[in-house]
C-alpha cells in the first residue's frame, strides 16, 4: 500500500536518530519518525513529505524550494497521516520563547544567542486554521479518493498541572501553553469529524508521558550547561509509541 506522511516537525522528528534524507535537509526528517517506523512494520511504500516548521499553508502551497505537501498524493495512495497545525498557532514557539526568557542568559541553542519573541496569535489565526484543515481534508479526498486518512495530533508536552526543571516557565505561561494544546486538539478532532477522517489522539495517550514524567515521550528544554537538543519535541520513545498505536489501528482494520 502506498502511504503518504504529511505534517510538521512532530511528524518529521528532528533530532530523533539519523536523517531519512541524503543529504540531510532543513526538513529534518528522521529515519525513526512514526511514518518510517509504521512503514517498516507494515511494509508500506512510504513517501514522507513532513517538514520541520511547516504550517497548513505549506501543505496546500509551496514553501520556497519545496512543493506543496499535498502534491505527493496520487490516486493509488492507500494511507495518509497528518500532524499539522501547531505552527499555525505558535504552539511550540510559545513554550520555547517562555522557557528561553526564564533565564538571565539565553541557554544553548538560542538563535543568534538571543531568545525569540513569543508568537503573536489572534482569533483570526484560529479561524484560518480551522478552514485550512477542512481544505486539506477535501484535497486529500479529491486527490486520493481511496486513501484512509488519519490525523495524529500533538503529543502532550506539559503535565496536566504544575511544572518541573525540564519546563522552565511561569505558571501563567504553562497555563497558556496547555490552553493552546487543548484547543489545537479540539479543532483537529472537529475538522476530522466533519471530513470523515480518523484521529489518533496522541495528546490523550501521552498524558502520563509529558516532559516532566518519569518516562517522557517528548524532550524538555535544554538547561544552561547542557548540550543542545530540540526542545519540546517527540523523542524516540514518543515516535515509537505513536507508531505502535498506528500499527494496531491500521493493521487491525487492514
Amino acid at each position: 500500500m502506498r502511504y503518504v506522511a504529511i505534517g510538521s516537525s512532530f511528524a518529521a522528528g528532528p533530532g530523533v536518530a539519523s536523517s531519512a534524507d541524503t543529504p540531510a535537509n532543513r526538513c529534518a526528517r528522521s529515519n525513526d519518525n512514526y511514518p518510517h517506523l509504521l512503514a517498516r512494520r507494515l511494509r508500506l511504500q512510504l513517501t514522507d513529505v513532513s517538514c520541520s516548521g511547516a504550517t497548513t499553508a505549506h501543505v496546500v502551497g509551496p514553501w520556497n524550494e519545496l512543493p506543496p505537501q499535498l502534491d505527493a498524493l496520487t490516486s493509488d495512495t492507500g494511507l495518509v497521516t497528518i500532524t499539522i497545525g501547531g505552527n499555525d498557532v505558535g504552539y511550540i514557539g510559545t513554550l520555547g520563547a517562555a522557557s528561553c526568557r526564564s533565564f538571565a542568559v539565553p541557554p544553548p541553542g538560542a538563535p543568534g544567542g538571543k531568545c525569540p519573541e513569543p508568537p503573536r496569535v489572534s482569533e483570526a489565526d484560529w479561524t484560518k486554521l480551522d478552514g485550512s484543515l477542512r481544505q486539506i481534508i477535501a484535497e486529500v479526498r479529491r486527490r486520493a479518493p481511496k486513501a484512509r486518512l488519519v490525523f495524529v495530533d500533538y503529543l502532550s508536552v506539559l503535565p496536566a498541572v504544575g511544572r518541573c526543571a525540564a519546563t522552565p516557565m511561569s505558571a501563567e505561561q504553562a497555563g497558556a501553553g496547555r490552553a493552546i494544546a487543548t484547543r489545537l486538539a479540539a479543532i483537529t478532532r472537529r475538522a476530522a469529524a466533519k471530513g470523515g477522517a480518523e484521529v489518533l489522539r496522541a495528546s490523550d495517550v501521552s498524558q502520563n508521558h509529558d516532559a516532566c514524567s518519569a518516562q517522557p515521550w517528548v524532550s524538555g528544554f535544554p538547561l544552561p550547561g547542557s548540550a543542545f537538543f530540540v526542545p519540546y519535541h517527540p523523542n524516540a520513545q514518543g515516535m515509537a509509541a505513536i507508531a505502535d498505536r498506528l500499527t494496531e489501528r491500521i493493521g487491525r482494520r487492514g
